[in-house]
Parts: structure tokens; C-alpha cells; sequence
């Protein structure tokens, strides 16, 4: 039991959420910047949902795309082969655990950047210049194989030409 006039009553009740990874601040940063642009949604780090391309059982090698979901941060990706073939299926499950992870604080490292195993492959997210000069947001591999998780290329934006 806590002393009285301490704890979180003396607090107003109310405790602090964890602060999210310097990398997610950043991204989220950047994507409020991009001002709602198909580039950045929010962040780069974890993938919440999944509408890939690929179904699950398909096959694909260096080049090819798995198909798309989110980091942890919210940022849509897609999901590329970069080397050797990989199940798509198995791509797009690893990648979205990967970001599980990363929004959990499981994932050590400034901001979450350490490697971290994810069902066999290593996993590990970038940091935000490399983010900002390639578009990789974070990669995972195996011995035979690797995937990267992409931001998609931005829309292009109207303009208007005063005469």
C-alpha cells in the first residue's frame, strides 16, 4: 500500500502512456508533414493489417511483390522479394509480427532498431535517413532469402499555374 497523498490518486488518477520510439515520433512526424500524401500515413515500424496481393500459398522471387499492410506507426508498405523465393504468405505474416512487435516494446534498440527474430527470419527497421534517401522502412531475411518493407512512391500532386 502507498503512503497517502502518492501514487496515482495524488496524481489525479491519471499515469502516463509509454513514450512510442524515437523513430515512431519521427516518422509520425514526417507523415503529418506529408500532409496526408500516400508516401507516409503516420510512421514507419509495424504492420497492423494486411491486403496483400499475393495469396497465401504463392511463391515469389527477387523483384516481386507480396503485397501490401502497415507498420507499426501506421505507414502503408508494401512488401518486396529481394532475394531468393519467398511464400508470400509467410512474407506478409512475418512482416506484420515484426511490427507487433515494434508496437509492443519488444524490439531493442534505439527507437526498436536492434534485429529481432521473427519465426525463424531476422528482421530489423531502418532509421529515418536511410528511410528518407531509399524508402525502405525496415528488412527481414533468412539465410536463402530477404524481404524489404517499401513506402509506396508518392501521388502526384495536382498544380495550378497562376497566369
Amino acid at each position: 500500500m502507498e503512503p497517502e497523498g502518492t501514487g496515482r490518486a495524488a496524481a489525479g488518477g491519471r499515469t502516463r502512456a509509454p513514450r512510442a520510439p524515437g523513430w515512431v515520433r519521427a516518422a509520425r512526424a514526417l507523415g503529418s508533414v506529408a500532409g496526408g500524401a500516400a508516401l507516409l500515413a503516420g510512421g514507419a515500424g509495424v504492420l497492423a493489417g494486411c491486403s496483400s496481393a499475393a495469396s497465401g500459398a504463392q511463391r515469389a522471387g527477387a523483384g516481386a511483390t507480396c503485397g501490401s499492410t502497415r507498420t507499426a506507426a501506421d505507414v502503408p508498405v508494401i512488401i518486396k522479394v529481394t532475394k531468393g523465393t519467398v511464400d508470400c504468405g509467410m512474407a506478409m505474416r512475418v512482416e506484420n509480427e515484426y511490427a507487433a512487435k515494434v508496437r509492443a516494446g519488444q524490439v531493442p534498440g534505439n527507437g526498436g532498431g536492434a534485429p529481432v527474430a521473427v519465426n525463424g527470419w531476422i528482421c530489423q527497421g531502418y532509421s529515418t535517413p536511410k528511410v528518407l534517401s531509399t524508402g525502405n522502412a525496415s528488412q527481414c531475411h533468412t539465410a536463402s532469402a530477404a524481404i524489404v518493407a517499401v513506402l509506396p512512391a508518392p501521388a502526384p500532386q495536382a498544380t495550378s499555374t497562376a497566369d
